[in-house]
């Protein structure tokens, strides 16, 4: 029975895994395969050629460790994977309950309670940058929304151009997204007409 567990866990780990590393499982096999019918081939003709039989079986065992090869890389990337999602599912959580914007106290907290993340500092940092920077642009959309509802409440006889000009005038700091703006701008508007 571990066997069949063994193999359903590598079935689920090769159904996540990236395309590329799905097909770069498939060639071995194929050439197993037709290293196989060509051993058998060799045997079973009159005069077997012992030199077709030797290379052809070298082949095979090295068709065989290829395999070997490939199923323990798709193994390691489905593991690195599935630990970054759990690690960044953790730290967002933890960044969210402490409210912290210093990376370096975030790391620090973060392995003093989780102690058994201590030999990844490296892929912690970057990970809490990520979700920082993430944070950061959530909360700058936030605002932006805000300031465009109370803004085109406040003018909504003015066409969309206008709105635009007006608005990044009064909030110059906007000045650099205002594609961004626009679109939001004739969304908005949109929803109020409806």
């Amino acid at each position: 029975m571990p066997r069949c567990g063994r193999l359903r866990y590598f079935i689920r780990e090769y159904k996540e895994s990236p395309r590329f590393e799905k097909l770069s499982f498939i060639p071995p096999f194929l050439i197993l395969f037709l290293e196989v019918i060509l051993i058998l081939h060799a045997f079973t003709i009159d005069h077997p050629d012992i030199m077709v039989v030797e290379l052809t079986s070298i082949l095979l065992v090295i068709s065989i460790i290829e395999i070997i090869f490939v199923s323990g890389e798709i193994h390691e990337h489905y593991h690195e994977g599935h630990f970054e999602r759990v690690l960044t599912i953790k730290l967002d959580d933890f960044i969210i309950e402490r409210k912290e914007n210093n990376v370096k106290k975030i790391i620090s907290d973060f392995i003093k309670i989780y102690p058994e993340y201590n030999k990844h500092r490296n892929k912690i940092y970057h990970i809490t940058c990520q979700i920082l920077e993430t944070h950061k642009e959530e909360e700058w959309d936030e605002d932006l929304n805000e300031k465009l509802k109370k803004y085109i409440s406040e003018n909504e006889e003015k066409n969309v151009d206008e709105l635009l000009y007006n608005f990044i005038k009064k909030y110059p700091s906007y000045k650099k997204n205002s594609g961004k703006i626009y679109e939001k701008i004739c969304q908005l508007k949109a929803d109020l007409i409806k």
